[in-house]
C-alpha cells in the first residue's frame, strides 16, 4: 500500500469475563445469588448437576490478540463461534474495555456492532442522523452538508421522517449503514450487520466501503461469516481461534485456513451455554445443549432423516415460540431455511428437551453449516430472536446410490440443492 501510517494497533489485548456473577433472568434472582455467595450459602437460583466452582469462574475470550491496520486498509476478522472476534470489535468501539494490554486508535470510529446500534427509537430516522453526527463530534452545519446523501443512500427516504421504533430490521441496517458510511469517521468497523439486508443493498454497502478505503484513505474492519462478501471486500484478513490469532494476512489463505479447521468438526454432541452469541440476540431463552440422535459423527447418506434434540430454558414465560435453522454449505453459500411450527408455551427457568427432524434428500453431497434460532413474532409479523447461534455445527451428505457411474456434484455451478427427476408429460 502506499500510505503506511498506522491508524489502529491491538497489542497483547486479553479479555477475562467473569462467570456467573449476575445473569439471572431477573434482578431479584441476582440478588438472590449474591447473597447467598457472600454467606457461603448454595445459589438457590442453580440448576440440580450445576458445577458450583465452573459457575463463579472466569471465561477468557481473549488470550494475547496483537495486529496493526493502515490507513485505507480494508481488514477482515473470520472465526468461529466464541473465537472472540465481537469481543475484539467491541473492545475497537469502546463498548468495554481491554482485561490487559493496550489499544491504540487514530482518529474517529464509526461502528455497527449490531442493528439500530446508536439510534433512538422514540427519534425519526431524520433526528438520529443528527444524533450520530453530534456523538461524533460534527456541527450541524457538517451534517446539513451531508444529510440529502444520507437518506438518498439509505433508500428510506419515505419513512425518515418516522420514529424508527417502527422500522423493520432491513430498514434499520439501510440507515444506519448509511450514517455510518457517510459521517466524518476515519475508522470503520462492522460486525456482521449486512446479513440482515437484501442482496441488492448488500452488495451498494460493500461498493461504497470499498470506495470510502480507497478514495477517503478511510480503514475498515469488517467481521462476517460469509466468505463471499470477505472475498469482495478485504484486502488483508486475520483468523481468530479460541481468542488468539492464528493467521495475520493473505484474505484466500485465511478462508481456506477458517474453512480447513471447521470442516473437521462433525461430533455428534455440542455443548451450546458458553459460546458467543450474536449482538440481535436477546438471549432471553438459552440453548444449553444440541445432540444428534443415533451418531457418533454427523455423515448422513441423502435418504436419512436427521434427527436432533436441543435443550434449552427461557428466562421469562413465552407462548408460541418458534425454531429455524438456516443451512450453508460450508463455503458460506445459502442454501434453505427450515422452520418448526409453535412449539409448546414454556414456563420460566423451566427446561425442555424438544426433539427435531428433517430429510437430507433435497441436500447435495457435501458439507453443511448449520445455524440455529428459537424466536417470536411480533405483532407486525417481524421476528423477535430469543437465541441464535451462527454456524454452531456442521454435517456432512454422502450419496446413497454411489457408484463408478455417479455424477461428481459442482456446487459452484449447480447450488446445492438436488431436485427430484423431471417428470415427463404425456
Amino acid at each position: 500500500m502506499g500510505n503506511e501510517e498506522i491508524v489502529l494497533k491491538v497489542d497483547n489485548v486479553k479479555k477475562r469475563y467473569r462467570l456467573g456473577v449476575i445473569g439471572g433472568g431477573t434482578l431479584r434472582g441476582d440478588i438472590q445469588s449474591w447473597w447467598a455467595r457472600i454467606r457461603g450459602k448454595e445459589d438457590p437460583n442453580s440448576k440440580i448437576g450445576d458445577d458450583p466452582t465452573a459457575k463463579n469462574g472466569t471465561f477468557m475470550a481473549l488470550k494475547g490478540v496483537s495486529f496493526e491496520v493502515k490507513k485505507g486498509e480494508r481488514l477482515g476478522i473470520i472465526g468461529g463461534n466464541g473465537a472472540g472476534k465481537s469481543t475484539t470489535l467491541k473492545i475497537l468501539s469502546r463498548v468495554t474495555a481491554p482485561t490487559e494490554g493496550t489499544v491504540y486508535i487514530k482518529g474517529r470510529i464509526s461502528s455497527m456492532l449490531e442493528v439500530g446500534t446508536g439510534f433512538h427509537p422514540e427519534l425519526t430516522g431524520r433526528e438520529n442522523i443528527y444524533l450520530n453526527g453530534a456523538i461524533l463530534g460534527m456541527s450541524k452545519e457538517e451534517v446539513d452538508r451531508k444529510i440529502e446523501d444520507i437518506i438518498e443512500f439509505s433508500e428510506c427516504r419515505q419513512f425518515i421522517d418516522t420514529p424508527v421504533k417502527r422500522y423493520s430490521s432491513g430498514m434499520y441496517v439501510k440507515l444506519a449503514f448509511s450514517v455510518a458510511a457517510h459521517l466524518d469517521s476515519e475508522i470503520l468497523i462492522m460486525d456482521e450487520v449486512l446479513a440482515v439486508g437484501d442482496m441488492k443493498f448488500q452488495q451498494k454497502c460493500l461498493k461504497k466501503m470499498r470506495e470510502v478505503a480507497d478514495n477517503e484513505g478511510r480503514t475498515v474492519l469488517y467481521v462476517s461469516h460469509n466468505m463471499n462478501t470477505i472475498r469482495q471486500l478485504c484486502n488483508r484478513c486475520i483468523v481468530l481461534q479460541k481468542g488468539q490469532v492464528i493467521y495475520n494476512g493473505n484474505v484466500e489463505e485465511a478462508i481456506q485456513l477458517y474453512l480447513g479447521n471447521e470442516k473437521e468438526s462433525l461430533q455428534n454432541v455440542y455443548n451450546l451455554k458458553d459460546l458467543e452469541r450474536p449482538e440481535n440476540s436477546l438471549n432471553l431463552i438459552c440453548m444449553e445443549q444440541l445432540e444428534f440422535v443415533d451418531k457418533d459423527k454427523c455423515i448422513y447418506y441423502n435418504n436419512e432423516k436427521i434427527q436432533f434434540k436441543i435443550r434449552w430454558y427461557a428466562k421469562e414465560n413465552y407462548e408460541k415460540i418458534r425454531f429455524r435453522m438456516i443451512v450453508r454449505y460450508f463455503d458460506e453459500t445459502p442454501v434453505g431455511l427450515v422452520v418448526s411450527p409453535d412449539l409448546y408455551d414454556i414456563k420460566e427457568g423451566q427446561e425442555q428437551v424438544t426433539d427435531f427432524e428433517f430429510g437430507a434428500n433435497l441436500l447435495a453431497e457435501g458439507k453443511y453449516y448449520l445455524s440455529i434460532c428459537f424466536y417470536q413474532e411480533d405483532d407486525n409479523g417481524n421476528s423477535v430472536i430469543l437465541d441464535h447461534l451462527s454456524q454452531v455445527c456442521m454435517i456432512e451428505i454422502m450419496n446413497a446410490l454411489e457408484d463408478d457411474n455417479t455424477l461428481i456434484w459442482e456446487h459452484r455451478w449447480w447450488g446445492s440443492v438436488k431436485f427430484p427427476e423431471l417428470a415427463i408429460r404425456h
